[in-house]
């Protein structure tokens, strides 16, 4: 692919993108735009899947509050099927085409699809985890992968019409950035989870702070924060800044093995995540979805001044 670095260029993909639309849509996809086309769908295409399966769990997880014993395994068998489906292709009728067919032409490992599973078969039979480690651990299939599966797009090569895998480890480079994301995210999201029977904060943390789902509830209905939550949310974000900072690291070490168009979209993913995480006032915040959400308008302004700002490395060396 011919080494695109016109600013102008940029521009026109930054004019082109409705941002009261994407909103609602992961910053991976608000990132993806800058590629070609058909990367970009590659994106959308496995993000939608992605989506399509922990939608599947947690929306009856709210509606319902837990699945029950005897409907778990008929569950597990579903995300193991459709998981199977896309990385198995001919074994079965082919569930689902269109992602079958991204993994194949843009050689996407099975690895990020099988943690990502593992994770799904994990909020199916738990409710909760029981320390900040397990909920880590949860994160290399709910953030990590899905993160993988974008880094993998990111670092691809297209010569002669076919894509070769990327020259760097994709997990290693994705992980800190998805664990970042997922810890600022789960601050973020504290009122819509909570208000939806659904909850992230381990329990060890909720229990040294004199913290239950019923006094959790109540705060995110609107009830006064206490100093537990404050203190419980301080240490998720100081560990969320210590992810921040090896990303930052991370991204200057692959950067020379980039695209300038795929070094713009690490740039605009890691920043609309930072974005989020300067909201976070420990001390002082209420915690709501319209303190810590960015506005549409918000999220189009720090794309372009990364873009304003962007300067390529060159030196690629893939």
């Amino acid at each position: 692919m011919k080494t695109i670095t016109d600013k102008q260029h940029f521009i026109q993909i930054f004019e082109s993108i409705d941002f009261e639309k994407v909103i609602d849509h992961p910053n991976i996809l608000i990132a993806a735009h800058f590629w070609d086309n058909e990367r970009y769908q590659a994106a959308r295409v496995c993000y939608k899947f992605m989506r399509y399966i922990d939608d599947f769990v947690d929306n009856y997880k709210s509606e319902h509050l837990t699945i029950q014993p005897q409907e778990q395994a008929d569950f597990e068998q579903h995300v193991k099927t459709w998981i199977d489906s896309v990385l198995h292709p001919g074994k079965e009728e082919m569930l689902f085409p269109e992602i079958t067919e991204t993994i194949r032409r843009f050689h996407i490992p099975a690895w990020p699809m099988e943690d990502f599973a593992r994770s799904m078969i994990y909020d199916i039979y738990n409710d909760g985890f029981a320390s900040l480690d397990a909920f880590l651990n949860y994160a290399k299939g709910a953030s990590v992968a899905p993160a993988s599966i974008f880094v993998h797009l990111c670092g691809l090569t297209l010569k002669q019409g076919s894509y070769s895998p990327p020259s760097f480890d994709v997990k290693r480079v994705a992980t800190p950035c998805a664990v970042f994301s997922y810890l600022v995210h789960i601050i973020r999201d504290f009122v819509k989870d909570h208000t939806h029977n659904l909850n992230y904060f381990p329990d060890d943390l909720m229990a040294t702070h004199h913290l239950t789902r019923e006094n959790l509830l109540e705060m995110a209905q609107g009830g006064k924060i206490t100093d537990g939550f404050r203190k419980m949310a301080g240490i998720l974000y100081a560990s969320a800044n210590e992810y921040r900072q090896e990303t930052l690291q991370i991204m200057k070490e692959v950067k020379p093995v980039l695209e300038p168009y795929s070094q713009l979209s690490l740039e605009i993913i890691f920043a609309l995540y930072t974005m989020v995480f300067d909201r976070i006032n420990i001390e002082n915040g209420t915690f709501t979805t319209a303190e810590l959400n960015p506005t549409a308008a918000e999220i189009k302004a720090r794309v372009w001044q990364v873009i304003e700002n962007f300067e390529p490395d060159l030196t690629i060396n893939n």
